[in-house]
């Protein structure tokens, strides 16, 4: 049976931190009516960044986004400033990239969705995420 008295944080971290940016409010991602079916869009953002909500320090990757649009597709301008709502947000890139995914399906609804979020490095090690929509169908390689 779990013990009921509190753990010792590890390295800093509480549970706050981890839901920095959760529900911060962003711009709305736009979209317009497909005209076509069964082609990817893949759209690569460079230079995305946010704070790290632990250290306040900047963190930068790439955001890669891909998907198959059902009957909408992504609209470029509103997405770039939703990507720079992230700018000055605190959020943990794990939890950015599962945010950008879910939004970005909520806004669509496509048949499937990737995003990838490859982080420069910190502390010597890079860190890459991939989080895909829906969740338990991954889509082909």
């Amino acid at each position: 049976m779990p013990s009921s008295k509190k753990q010792p944080l590890i390295y800093g971290y509480n549970p706050d931190l981890a839901l920095s940016g959760a529900d911060a409010p962003l711009p709305a991602i736009e979209t317009w009516p497909n005209q076509y079916r069964g082609y990817e869009i893949k759209i690569e953002v460079p230079e995305f960044t946010s704070v790290c909500p632990k250290t306040k320090l900047p963190d930068f990757g790439v955001i890669t986004v891909r998907y198959l649009p059902d009957k909408e597709c992504l609209e470029l301008k509103s997405f770039k400033y939703y990507v720079l709502g992230y700018r000055n947000m605190g959020i943990f890139y794990e939890n950015a990239v599962n945010r950008i995914l879910d939004d970005v399906a909520a806004a669509t609804k496509p048949v499937w969705c990737e995003v990838v979020g490859a982080f420069t490095s910190r502390g010597g090690m890079r860190s890459t995420v991939t989080a895909r929509h829906p969740r338990r169908a991954f889509p082909p390689r």
